[in-house]
């Protein structure tokens, strides 16, 4: 089916919808709308101020591509998923605990997960490599 005519990639997809179907039987609560973009992403976040708190944010962006405002390139790996192109970022601007995978949406457009789970960075990559994995086939194709 070819994109809406917005030019959106996004346009038939929710991200709150998304984002539950990628983190369902992991104990996350339903997705919310995020405060800062609420339009074009959700949040969930999971035992909130506990010592196994992992937060987990979807945000899909039509017309930038999945290789703009990247925060520490020198610190990025880059490969594919099932073709698709993505960077993974660990502990983004300094976030220990943090990980943000951009992911290659058509040729203009982006998909990003954002884990933050205390301060073990690799483990809050490892999530959102999985979550990356889960969600590609969700993503149109192109």
């Amino acid at each position: 089916m070819p994109p809406a005519s917005s030019g959106n990639p996004f346009s038939n997809r929710n991200q709150c919808a998304l984002l539950d179907q990628i983190l369902s039987g992991q104990g996350f609560p339903k997705a919310t709308p995020s405060i800062a973009q609420g339009r074009k992403a959700c949040a969930a976040d999971k035992a909130s101020g506990g010592i196994n708190a992992t937060a987990v944010a979807l945000g899909l962006q039509e017309g930038q591509r999945y290789t703009d405002g990247i925060g520490s390139p020198d610190k990025v790996r880059s490969g594919k998923i099932n073709g698709r192109p993505f960077i993974e970022e660990p502990a983004p601007l300094g976030s220990s605990g943090q990980c943000s995978i951009f992911m290659s949406v058509e040729s203009g457009s982006r998909a990003i997960i954002i884990v933050t789970g205390g301060n073990d960075t690799a483990a809050s990559c490892s999530t959102a490599e999985d979550l990356a994995k889960k969600l590609d086939p969700l993503l149109p194709k192109g």
